[in-house]
């Protein structure tokens, strides 16, 4: 058997294989519910042999969304509405994962096939909050400071979108701190300007996406794993880097998060990202090692033989597929024929295996 098509067990969920659905937002919901775009996407991918399917960003609360069309988990009416979606993927075999989400200061836009441009409050859009009132880029308009209130608030709305995320079946979570949204921007000093006790030193600004990491595991099954999506580094000189993702990361382990998803980048538009293949590998390797925590890695990875190394050498404990499983996404099934491994095809596919 590959190391790529070996199992990997978390607390008592044994994933099948080390192949990952990244979560990726489709900007589809008009109602912020899934539909049928959803089972078919997300269904699609369970079927292709995944081991874990991720479903793209879900925001806490209206105000949490990127854009007015993302999909929300604030409520039982959203719980619901998953409940196909969670059901048939785990019907063909694959483990259902959901991001938990607040977009903070990147919130109020449209879709990027529509611009991702602002959008203003008399066209669909909300005032976004964030820690401090820094825009994201020219152009987008100036969060509002948040509160100790407004965090309370948003710590009750995880706390309510965990459990509503267990009663859609769920049986990973993970919590959003990447790619330049709330939690993230509380930990970057170049979106933190704190002057409280939130802002300021490393410790401060972990602070709130700590708490609410810890909300989020007291809330969810202590047999079921929990996830952060991390971005490793700003790629920008005096923003959020390496060393003090390997503090935070340590700090996630003693709460009881199972398994870092290894990014980077998304917090300022101008920075400058050496994208190649593998390009992230290394930050999961180095936090995998140095912060002793199971951990994930994104980005360009296209090749089977490519996963079957990250895997086999041990630079990171899982592959997350995006770009790769929208072009392919029976891309799984194709990987271990590749690799000459033995993988479970649906019974209605099985006249094409050979």
């Amino acid at each position: 058997m590959s190391h790529l098509f070996t199992p990997l067990k978390l607390r008592e969920l044994t994933i099948p294989n080390r192949i990952f659905v990244s979560p990726m937002c489709q900007y589809s919901s008009p109602n912020n519910k899934p539909h049928d775009w959803h089972l078919i996407h997300y269904g699609s991918r369970a079927v292709g042999g995944s081991g874990l399917v991720i479903t793209e960003a879900a925001a806490i609360t209206p105000e949490g969304r990127i854009s007015p069309d993302d999909l929300g988990i604030w409520s039982d009416e959203h719980a619901e509405a998953f409940i196909p979606v969670v059901d048939f993927i785990k019907a063909q075999g694959s483990i259902a994962g959901i991001q938990l989400a607040h977009a903070g200061r990147k919130a109020s836009v449209s879709a990027p096939w529509l611009g991702g441009t602002p959008i203003a409050t008399d066209n669909r859009g909300w005032q976004a909050l964030a820690p401090s009132p820094v825009p994201f880029a020219t152009g987008h308009q100036t969060p509002r400071e948040a509160t100790i209130k407004d965090l309370d608030d948003i710590n009750q709305q995880f706390s309510e979108a965990t459990r509503h995320s267990l009663k859609a079946g769920f049986q990973v979570v993970e919590l959003h701190a990447a790619h330049g949204y709330l939690l993230h921007q509380f930990l970057s000093p170049l979106s933190n300007c704190r002057n409280d006790e939130f802002g300021g030193s490393l410790e401060n600004r972990m602070r709130f996406p700590l708490r609410i990491a810890k909300t989020v595991r007291e809330n969810w099954p202590q047999n079921l794993p929990m996830f952060v999506r991390l971005s490793a580094t700003d790629w920008i000189e005096g923003g959020w880097n390496l060393e003090q993702s390997l503090e935070f990361c340590r700090q996630l382990k003693k709460i009881g998060v199972d398994l870092i998803d290894c990014s980077s980048g998304g917090l300022v538009a101008d920075a400058v990202i050496p994208v190649g293949p593998g390009f992230q590998t290394n930050f999961a390797t180095e936090i995998k090692n140095k912060a002793k925590i199971k951990t994930g890695t994104v980005g360009l990875i296209t090749e089977p033989a490519q996963g079957e190394q990250i895997i086999a050498t041990g630079l990171a404990d899982a592959i997350f597929l995006g770009r790769e499983l929208l072009r392919d996404p029976y891309w799984p099934l194709h990987a271990a024929q590749a690799l000459k491994d033995e993988i479970s095809w649906p019974a209605q596919y099985q006249r094409a295996r050979i």
